[in-house]
């Protein structure tokens, strides 16, 4: 033992490193390591430990652990955790107090500490780690150059070029692309280190603008210079301006080690002994195995080495051959064959981003081996396909190409003549082909997403030290398999890091991300119910198919056994090879093929759009020219002189909408963003400002220049494309001296067909929120509340708007009719622009493509020009304008029609339906766009029951257009292959109404809460109906949900459909004698689809017959179920009085819990006071209800103090989506977790929720949005009433020393309108910022925002005013939290932790 010296220690263990740092008592380091741990977290710890012993003897220290994965590890060494940005934070301010911000960069995660004054602001990415150290570690290895080199080459860059920092999956691509085009390495290193700047930045500054000086601490901003000057660049700062300390990569832990506890030191040696012992294995939750011994994965080999394919040897003297080349995304694969199909010379090789080189260092190979036997090939067809089908076959002078797609069709048919179904599954995308009899009825491709895909494994195997083969060996062997989830690798690598920390073998992790490929293609990519669907004759195949743990995983989850051949990765190939048997040219040697393929190349710049794209110009010697780059082939073109257009309507669209003249010298200036409903209403808005004399500027058109200069005030990362631009345009205008930017708060628009509602989307109606929020401007931006659906309503609202900008009424009305009748033309214009083109189009017998998405997808830079590239393919486009006006049923979908541009896109699809093949559909759709998670299905059945398919293009900002080109050329190879003849329509099936005989039917109630649920039945039961509450989910409820409803709906809507799903499969219900009952609530948000989301997963899982209810009291919806009625007068009191009774009790309870003097006593006197409130409700009548729940709450109030110690705990408020925030299982029981460590949560109420409906129906009337029977006064009067009843029942609760009142709504609709429109009522509305700020009013400075993933409304209410919120309460600790299906114990607990922390201190 060494004197009295005290040592303190700090562990850093990461998601790819592990870093120790020991201290002595003057702060010095006295030993440090950093290392990356491959998985292998203990055995590297170990050493650390003993290394340690060696140089410091067997000292005595206090330890602390941090690190995404150090959770497990401080549990081990039964330390203490200190969260990773608290461990930054508390060295950065000991150290560097001057620093007003910290930036960290780990492995797969970032961090940001924004210090001003005495508020510290935490925030680390959420979900998404593109744009970390993992991702900056996969562009080196796919450039084949260490991180080092990569730093170098980057210093030395002239050009930044767009990289998808979002996804590193998707960003090989981009890369790829880069160096195929001869790109310079420097300027490809380059673009990656901004492309994780931008995605740094954007993600976590969220409005907030960097001022020097900045600490910068993590591995790659400590080791790699390049990084940090593309921090700097982006930042508009000098290098110099960063404080880059000495050891930045190892600050967390030197933090962690000053924040050890001195009272808890032990030995070097006893740390050594407790991180070796091996942990419990955890099961829970574990998959089946792949296999059931060994013998059984023998057997399986054998059965599968049946599908061989025939080969033929190298023969001396002249042999024909037919060559096929497949340059995919990642590699390159090249099949000979003789003219009868048995293979001559197979080549798989990465392409390492030089696709020429590669097909030439194969086809060396191969002249290699000739020469060898002495064998002259005369290659009599050649054909490529794949990424690079188009420049492989202008370098090698080729005799054709195909589209990959049919290649693979074309390889399976050869294999299985019969087949049903065709999966191939590459390194980047994922291709579905469903063939009957012989035709293709149905192709899916992945979208803006590769998580099912080679990387995705190949990616997971490198981050845990092990090759790919050797990773599926081990998942065949796999026992407990883990449960994973279906999302991305980045999504996934949190879930990785808990089963490693509960102790997880690599086998098992392996064996789970096997499942994972497979659920995420069945139930994402093909959105399967059932594998009926595939038929009987299944082929696998594409280089993922090698892994025989996908391939088994496959079948086990399908339960149908699959055709593999011996070479799944060359069959896209050899269906080239098979195709260029047919195309039967003269012949030409291998030396011929090599010769041409020599070239050179140079950049040049178009100048044809604001795109400005850099173009590379190939010249190879065979005489052919190949242009690689544009987005477009208006100036350099590919197709030769014999090019044929096809008719472009967005392009005439965009002239239509914009050109028009107006005036100079008007006053005032009023500048209009082009962005989001300006591409619907400019003809109205530019015609009436001109008219009253006022000029009108337009913002220039979008480009990725000023959309990068700005994206850092965009407040949501996963938020829509089209949404993150808008801020762009703002700046544009101020830039032009505008004197005032009008952005109007659109909440209908107009109605194009018999759709009860026309409502705009949240973010398209109250995005001007966000931008007041955030902007900063020193102009005024006007938001008159709008409604397009009335005409009487839309003049005052807008007259009201023009007399405050100084206009005279007389002049307003002129003008206005003016606008109308302009905004009329347009509409007119359309029809008859795209009636004109389809008439052109079948006159000449060509195929037409309806181009359908928002209005906003015409903008270029949102489109990337999709039909433009269409156009240049010889087909015609139209748009979904072409139904304006239309009367076309919808009424054959489970869609509740809600907003008028996804009432507008189905209508369009309905249409293109009953047309002849020769009309097809496409739907433009932003990634993470929230009513297309619902749109989109919808769609893809309603096309399908007509024997249509649905290709769906998902764009963002991502540049890369290869692969929205290769879904079109699909979809257009396919239709030359289908019948020609159409069949009958499908009908469509759903559930029945609920009719006056089903009114003795037990219905099925979805868990909300553990204190409203309980009494649901019961109100029912006053009703008149029985009920039964299901029970809260669980994760089986997650896995049945993903199945049988979109999954990237909602969360809650995720849950609720498994819950009923599950219910019925249970078999404790008849399903002749159950129906389901859901709450509607109208209005612009989600919620109010849920009905037709469960209605489509009952017919889906066998349970059409079972009736679904509607419960919708005001909402403005139509339902048709006359066997449900609510008797009011019956119901009315009994309602009020349970949720007023169950809202004091959560908050006595909850203040309790923290608080209790034995434990486990609240939770006894919460149960008991639920069954008191269920026997009122049973027994009491209505005339007496209200004051029995009076009563017992005084009974409640007078047990519970007595059992509540006089102690003051601290305060969190939860606010959030309403699901989320009352749901234990949904929040992953955070209310529980908060409770458990003696922090008071003050729990959501739903009170609020009620009576925020009087305010919302006063300020819909007061904006003109409704005009309601009900007068104003006596809104008045019964809210007031209302207040007094909340009044009596809160006295009664006060005499609880703890109890925090149930708030007046009108307060909270005052503070509210300091920060959102009160007319933002979509979701919680301007409830959620308004809660917010009555917690602040009243000393609750720590508040939670749970919210689903991508929720649309949370995007506004909640991420998208929080700058505006901090602004007004500076001392606020706000933390946001997304939860979905497959977000990870680790991810939230690293956040709370962190928000906890800053609550504390």
């Amino acid at each position: 033992m060494q004197g009295e010296k005290q040592y303190k220690t700090g562990l850093d263990v990461g998601s790819t490193t592990a870093k120790i740092v020991i201290i002595d008592e003057s702060g010095q380091t006295v030993f440090s390591r950093y290392e990356r741990h491959n998985a292998q977290v203990n055995d590297l710890l170990s050493a650390y430990f003993r290394e340690a012993r060696q140089e410091l003897g067997n000292i005595e220290t206090s330890i602390a652990v941090t690190g995404s994965v150090g959770m497990g590890t401080a549990e081990q060494l039964r330390t203490e955790f200190i969260q990773e940005v608290v461990a930054a934070t508390r060295y950065a301010q000991q150290l560097y107090p001057s620093a007003s911000a910290l930036i960290d960069i780990g492995g797969e995660d970032a961090k940001v500490v924004l210090f001003q004054g005495n508020h510290i602001d935490l925030r680390m990415n959420g979900n998404c780690a593109g744009g970390t150290g993992a991702f900056i570690d996969q562009m080196a290895v796919l450039l084949g150059v260490d991180i080092e080199e990569l730093s170098r080459l980057a210093l030395q860059a002239e050009h930044i070029h767009p990289i998808a920092a979002r996804c590193g999956v998707f960003s090989k691509t981009d890369i790829q692309n880069l160096v195929s085009r001869n790109v310079p390495l420097g300027d490809t290193a380059a673009s990656i280190f901004h492309a994780v700047a931008v995605q740094t930045i954007v993600t976590l500054s969220r409005g907030w603008t960097f001022h020097p000086p900045i600490l910068l601490c993590g591995g790659p901003l400590t080791f790699i210079p390049a990084l940090r000057k593309a921090f700097a660049d982006y930042l508009h700062l000098q290098e110099s301006d960063f404080i880059l300390p000495a050891g930045g990569n190892l600050l967390p832990a030197l933090g962690c080690a000053l924040c050890a506890t001195e009272e808890k030191a032990v030995s070097l040696s006893t740390l050594e002994n407790l991180i070796s012992r091996s942990t419990d294995i955890t099961t829970k939750n574990s998959l089946p195995p792949l296999f059931d011994s060994e013998t059984d994965y023998d057997n399986w080999k054998k059965e599968k080495a049946h599908y061989n394919w025939p080969s033929a040897p190298l023969v001396q003297g002249i042999q024909e051959a037919v060559l096929g080349i497949d340059s995919g995304s990642t590699t390159t694969k090249i099949v000979v064959t003789t003219p009868d199909g048995a293979i001559l010379f197979s080549h798989y090789a990465p392409n390492l981003g030089n696709p020429i080189e590669a097909v030439r260092k194969g086809l060396t190979e191969l002249k290699t081996q000739c020469d060898k036997n002495g064998t002259v090939l005369n290659i009599t067809g050649s054909c490529s396909t794949g990424y690079g089908e188009e420049l492989i076959k202008a370098a090698f002078g080729l005799d054709g190409s195909m589209i990959e797609t049919m290649a693979h069709y074309r390889a399976a048919r050869q294999m299985a003549p019969d087949v049903s179904f065709i999966l191939d599954i590459g390194g980047q995308d994922m291709k579905a082909i469903f063939v009957k009899q012989g035709a293709i009825t149905r192709m899916e491709l992945n979208e803006a997403c590769s998580s099912g895909c080679g990387s995705f494994i190949e990616t997971f195997a490198r981050s845990l030290g092990s090759g790919v083969g050797e990773f599926a060996a081990q998942a065949c062997t796999a026992s407990h398999p883990c449960d994973l989830g279906t999302r991305c690798t980045v999504f996934m690598n949190s879930r990785v890091k808990q089963m490693l920390r509960e102790g997880a073998s690599m086998a098992d992790i392996a064996a789970g991300l096997s499942y994972s490929v497979v659920k995420n293609c069945l139930y994402k990519v093909l959105k399967l119910r059932s594998a009926d669907e595939m038929g009987g004759r299944i082929v696998v195949q594409g280089g993922t198919m090698r892994n025989d743990a996908v391939v088994r995983a496959f079948e086990r989850l399908t339960g149908r056994e699959v055709f593999r051949s011996d070479r799944p990765e060359m069959m896209g190939a050899f269906g080239c090879a098979l195709y260029a048997g047919r195309l039967r040219s003269s012949g030409v040697s291998l030396g011929q093929l090599l010769e041409t393929a020599s070239c050179t190349s140079d950049m040049l710049q178009c100048r044809g759009c604001e795109n400005r794209c850099m173009v590379t110009r190939y010249r190879f010697s065979g005489g052919n020219t190949y242009y690689s780059g544009n987005k477009c082939e208006r100036h350099f073109s590919n197709k030769g002189s014999c090019d044929v257009q096809g008719e472009n309507a967005y392009a005439e669209k965009l002239r239509l909408l914009f050109d028009r003249s107006g005036l100079r010298e008007g006053r005032p200036v009023v500048g209009i963003p082009r962005c989001l409903n300006t591409y619907e209403e400019y003809p109205f808005w530019h015609t009436l400002l001109s008219d009253c004399g006022i000029s009108v500027v337009l913002s220039d058109p979008s480009n990725m220049r000023t959309y990068e200069h700005n994206v850092r005030r965009v407040m949501s990362d996963n938020i829509c494309f089209p949404a993150k631009l808008v801020h762009a345009h703002i700046s544009d205008l101020v830039e032009k001296g505008v004197d005032r930017i009008l952005m109007p708060y659109v909440v209908y628009e107009q109605p194009d067909g018999k759709e009860i509602n026309s409502y705009s989307c949240p973010i398209v109606a109250g995005y001007s929120d966000v931008v007041r929020s955030v902007d900063n401007l020193s102009i005024p931006l006007d938001s008159p509340t709008v409604s397009f659906r009335n005409e009487k309503r839309l003049y005052r609202q807008c007259s009201d708007y023009l007399v405050s900008l100084g206009v005279a009424r007389r002049k307003i009305r002129t003008a206005f009719r003016r606008a109308l009748d302009e905004q009329r033309a347009f509409a007119r214009q359309l029809r008859e622009l795209n009636g004109g083109i389809l008439r052109r189009s079948r006159d000449a017998g060509r195929l037409t493509l309806l181009v359908a998405g928002r209005p906003y997808h015409a903008d270029p830079l949102i489109q990337h020009k999709i039909a433009e590239m269409v156009a240049g393919m010889g087909v015609d486009v139209i748009t979904d304008d072409i139904v304006r006006g239309e009367n076309i049923s919808t009424a054959d979908t489970h869609y509740v029609a809600q907003w008028a541009y996804a009432n507008r896109i189905l209508r369009a699809a309905a249409w293109a339906s009953r047309q002849d093949r020769n009309v097809q559909f496409v739907e433009l759709t932003s990634f993470g766009c929230g009513p297309d998670a619902l749109l989109t299905d919808e769609v893809r059945d309603l096309l399908g029951r007509h024997g249509k398919s649905l290709t769906l293009l998902k764009i963002d900002d991502v540049s890369n257009t290869g692969s929205l080109k290769l879904r079109i050329r699909s979809l257009i190879e396919s239709l030359k292959l289908g019948h020609a003849s159409q069949a009958a329509p499908r009908p469509f099936v759903t559930t029945p109404d609920f009719g006056e005989r089903d009114r003795k039917r037990k219905i099925l109630v979805p868990f909300f809460t553990p204190f409203i649920s309980p009494l649901i039945p019961a109100l029912l039961k006053r009703a008149g109906y029985e009920a039964e509450n299901l029970p809260m989910s669980t994760q089986a409820s997650v896995e049945s949900g993903l199945r049988y409803a979109n999954n990237e709906i909602c969360y809650p809507a995720t849950l609720i459909v498994g819950d009923i799903v599950n219910a019925l499969q249970s078999g404790r219900h008849d399903p002749t004698e159950t129906a389901v009952a859901i709450t509607q609530t109208g209005g612009q948000c989600r919620a109010s689809n849920y009905i037709a989301l469960i209605r489509k997963g009952l017919v889906n899982a066998g349970f059409a017959d079972v009736p679904v209810i509607s419960v919708s009291p005001g909402s403005g919806l139509q339902t048709t179920q006359p066997g449900f009625r609510i008797p009011w007068l019956r119901v009315f009191r009994g309602a009020i009085g349970a949720v007023l009774f169950t809202d004091c009790l959560a908050r006595l309870y909850y203040a309790t819990a923290v608080r209790e003097t034995e434990p486990g006593e609240a939770a006894s006197l919460r149960d008991w006071y639920l069954e008191d409130a269920k026997m009122i409700l049973e027994s009491e009548s209505e005339s007496n209800i209200l004051d029995a729940f009076a009563e017992t709450l005084g009974f409640a109030v007078e047990a519970f103090s007595r059992k509540c110690r006089p102690i003051e705990r601290p305060k969190v408020g939860i606010v959030g989506e309403i699901f989320l925030k009352f749901n234990p299982f949904a929040q992953k029981g955070l209310i529980d977790w908060l409770t458990d460590r003696r922090i008071e949560a003050v729990s959501p109420i739903l009170t609020d929720f009620f009576m925020q409906g009087f305010v919302n129906r006063e300020i819909r009337n007061r904006s003109g949005l409704d005009s309601s029977r009900i007068p104003g006064w006596l809104l008045r009067q019964g809210a007031g009433r209302m207040q007094r009843l909340i009044g009596r029942f809160n006295g009664i609760a006060s005499k609880f020393p703890y109890f925090q009142p149930i708030g007046n709504v009108y307060e909270s609709a005052e503070a509210a309108s300091e920060v959102i429109s009160l007319n933002a009522q979509f979701g919680e509305g301007w409830l959620l910022p308004g809660e917010v700020a009555m917690f602040a009013r009243h000393g609750v400075r720590n508040v939670v925002s749970l919210q689903p993933f991508g929720c649309i409304a949370n995007h506004i209410v909640s991420k998208g005013v929080e700058k505006r919120i901090r602004g007004l309460y500076p001392q606020m600790n706000l933390l946001s939290l997304d939860f979905d299906g497959s977000v990870s114990d680790v991810n939230i607990m690293n956040r709370l932790l962190l928000f906890v922390n800053n609550l504390e201190n």
